[in-house]
Order: C-alpha cells, then structure tokens, then sequence
C-alpha cells in the first residue's frame, strides 16, 4: 500500500509539473510567440511528432517536462524569420503573463483540490469542545510521566465533550484551556456531555510551570487537567467552502515564509532526532508521506482528503518557489522584466524616446550559475535527510 501511495504522489507530481508547462506554452502561442517544442520527461527522447511549428514528444526520465520558446533571451541564436516573434522582443505584458503562467497553474491546482476536498470529503480539524484523549501530569522540571491525569482520575473519557467549566460555559478549546489555568491546582467542577446526558465530574487540577497568559513555555505556575483535543470532520457547502479554500491557501502561504525566514538556521537539525515536521522536505520526502498516507490508520475517505491536501500544498509550495526573483527560476526572469521596464521609465523621464533595451543577460550568467549551485546543493542536503532521516506520519 506505501508503494501505491508513492507511485500515486508521484504521477499527480508529474501531471502537475507537465501542467505547469503547459501555461507556458498556451500563453505563449496566445500571445504570437514560437514554441518549437513541447516535451514530456528528461533524458533520450522515446517519440516524438512534429505538428506544425511545434514538436512534440515523450523523453525516457518521467522527471517534468519543458517548453522550447524561441529567443528567451537577446542571446540565443534563432532563425532570422522567426526574429519577431522570440520571447525577448513581446510586450512587457506578454512576457510577465508567460512567465507566471507555470505558477498560476499550480495555485490553480492547489485551489481546485483544497476545494474538491471541502466539498465531497470534508477535513478533520481539531475540536473546539471534544475530549481527544487524556494524559498524565510530569512533575515540575520533568518531561515524562506515567499513570492518570486529573482527568483521566476524575472520569474523563476520549470522546466526551465539554459543556462548563467552574461555571462557565465553554464554546473554544482556547477559552476552556486558559480557565483551566486560571484557575490553578485544587478542585474544580466540569460538566461534559455522554451519549446524549449531561455528567459533572470534580477533578483535582494540577500544577505545571507555564506561560500563564499562552499556555506555551514559561514559569508561571498554572492549573492543568491533562487532556488533549479531538478531531472533528467538517463538511463544506458549496458557497461555504469558497473562503474556507482560500483560509488554507492563505495559511500555505505564511507557511512557506515562516520555513524560510524562520527555519533557515535550523538547517542543520534536519539530520538529528528532533527534525521539524513543518520544516524543509524535498519530493522524495513528500513522495515518502504520501505513502504514510496511504497506509495510515484512518477512514478511506480521511486518507484521500489527506492525500489531496498533500498534493495541493506540494503544488503551492512549487508554484512560491518558482516566483522567487532569482534566475533560472521564472520569478528571477520576471525580477529582470521589472527591472528593464523601470530602466526604460527612468531613460524615458530624460527624454529618451526609442524602444525598450533589453537587459544583457551575459553580465547575469555568473548570478544565475551561483544560484544553480546553491539550489542544487540545497536540494541535495533536503534530499539526503529525506532518505537517512524521513520525516514520518506513521509513528
């Protein structure tokens, strides 16, 4: 079963990478451009037809594909006849839709299968009320802890869910979390729902040393019960999941500033015992969890949902990356449009009244092959704690 999950993610990789490749080539057949060739895969080439001004054709390494765009940049050498319509010399407008066309296409993806999920599957999220699980109390200063909790002691059961605490009603696991702590060690009454009745249990809440005000790390001694919250499944209206979908894609975006701006110095954890399960992870890795997916003690259908989802953010995070402004990547080449535009907007408040200059792409080479190199060896770092280390689901 994990090596049909594997196989699964990454067939649906592969159609999201040919996909990508195709915004680019539609749009810039849209827009007059030459597209001599459309290819499926990397290596030798396994067929190939020639349709028009355009081949296609499938390649031995099922690894992507790529579009052939005469004139990318003022460079490359192309048929005199084919000079007007190379890439370098189409409008700012056309160039800047070409070249995001490859990340839009994989927001469109991730958007299309977040909402497909919503709507047919559902997801879980964690409960505002249900008791997920109960746990013990380590003492202070300690880690680990064994026997029954508060909770656990007062009755408590997985499955039960929270109506009051001391009084007061309880509508979020924020609000009930922060009364517990409020409230300190000692005795304190909760009511909780049971197959349809109402139970008050009287738990004798303990000590832990925490940030009274987060709840996360501190010093401040605070009451707690020991318990954990469930998962619910939320279903999804048609309207209803319209901005729930965007809600996910806005989270994936922040998700992906937070790794890199925040978990860049952690790098180097990757390989340790303690790796981040939000930090970096490379195809193999994503390849890896899907087949956890797959083989994970849930319903079919959570599997699915969750699998999906796998895809979308794998879709989302290709589609960011590839914005970023450094060449090769198409954000680097749409970071120099933007700059030969506002060159040519200054040379025109001068007075300069001919065309715009392209930018000589021979002073960027040296940039653009650092950039290579680091990407690569980046990759390769991601890619080996990946296979020594994986990041698993499953445990």
């Amino acid at each position: 079963m994990a090596a049909l999950g594997i196989a699964a993610f990454v067939l649906a990789l592969f159609v999201s990478v040919v996909l990508h490749e195709a915004g680019h080539f539609v749009t810039a057949r849209y827009f007059g451009m030459k597209a001599s060739r459309f290819f499926v895969g990397f290596g030798p080439t396994l067929w190939s037809k020639q349709r028009g001004e355009t081949e296609y054709g499938v390649k031995a390494i099922p690894a992507g594909g790529f579009v052939k765009i005469e004139g990318m940049t003022s460079l490359e050498e192309i048929d005199p006849a084919d000079e007007k319509r190379a890439f370098y010399k189409a409008p700012a407008r056309a160039r800047l839709v070409v070249m995001s066309a490859g990340s839009f296409v994989h927001f469109v993806i991730a958007i299309v299968l977040i909402y497909g999920v919503l709507v047919t599957l559902g997801t879980k999220q964690t409960s505002e009320t249900l008791i997920g699980e109960t746990t013990c109390l380590p003492a202070a200063g300690q880690t680990e802890c064994a026997g029954a909790g508060p909770a656990a002691a007062a009755g408590l059961l997985k499955g039960d869910r929270v109506v009051s605490f001391e009084g007061t009603s309880i509508t979020s696991w924020e609000d009930f979390t922060r009364l517990v702590r409020e409230h300190g060690s000692g005795p304190a009454e909760l009511v909780v729902s049971r197959d349809g009745r109402q139970l008050t249990l009287r738990p004798d809440l303990g000590e832990v040393l925490r940030d009274r005000r987060t709840g996360g790390e501190g010093k401040d001694p605070v009451g707690a019960l020991g318990v954990r919250p469930g998962q619910e499944s939320v279903h999804y209206g048609v309207f209803g999941a319209v901005p729930e979908t965007f809600k996910v894609i806005g989270s994936g975006f922040t998700g992906m500033y937070d790794t890199f701006t925040e978990r860049l110095d952690d790098i180097s954890r990757i390989f340790g015992d303690n790796r981040d399960e939000s930090g970096f992870i490379s195809v193999v890795g994503a390849a890896r969890l899907g087949g956890d997916v797959v083989t994970a003690d849930e319903d079919w259908s959570d599997r699915i949902g969750v699998f999906l989802f796998l895809v979308a953010a794998i879709n989302l995070a290709i589609g960011i990356f590839n914005l970023l402004p450094l060449l090769p990547l198409d954000g680097g080449h749409i970071a120099v449009l933007g700059f030969e535009q506002a060159r040519h907007g200054l040379r025109r408040l001068r007075g300069y009244r001919g065309p715009v200059q392209p930018v000589d792409f021979a002073k960027l080479l040296p940039a653009t092959y650092a950039t290579v190199v680091v990407l690569v060896g980046f990759s390769l770092i991601i890619l080996s704690a990946d296979i020594v280390n994986p990041i698993r689901i499953n445990q």
